[in-house]
């Protein structure tokens, strides 16, 4: 049975930073292609991070160079590091296989305000 746990979300001023952890109960994590996603207020939930087993790591746009993803195999856990947040980054992250089901967990919220 897949659980997912998010957490390390918070309020932080522009330009600040947050590091988000998970912790996947997944049989198969070391083999899976995970990700980062976010859903912000009264928009479709995006990936902006994803990370293979072997650490290749693939970025949206709007957040390269900012955000960085890593794994750690052995304890089935990831992590997003994020940079210079801007207030458009303020959304409710998730982590998640590359082609997620239907189980979400509950999300850590990020908002990014003065």
């Amino acid at each position: 049975q897949v659980q997912l746990v998010e957490s390390g979300g918070g309020l932080v001023q522009p330009g600040g930073s947050l590091t988000l952890s998970c912790t996947a109960s997944i049989s198969s994590f070391r083999t899976e292609v995970m990700g980062w996603y976010r859903q912000a207020p009264g928009k479709q939930r995006e990936r902006v991070a994803t990370i293979t087993p072997l650490g290749s790591t693939y970025y949206a746009d709007s957040v390269k160079g900012r955000f960085t993803i890593s794994r750690d195999n052995t304890k089935s856990t990831m992590l997003l590091q994020m940079n210079a947040l801007k207030p458009e980054d303020t959304a409710a992250y998730y982590c998640n296989k590359y082609r997620p089901g239907s189980y979400w967990g509950q999300g850590t919220q990020v908002t990014v305000s003065s």
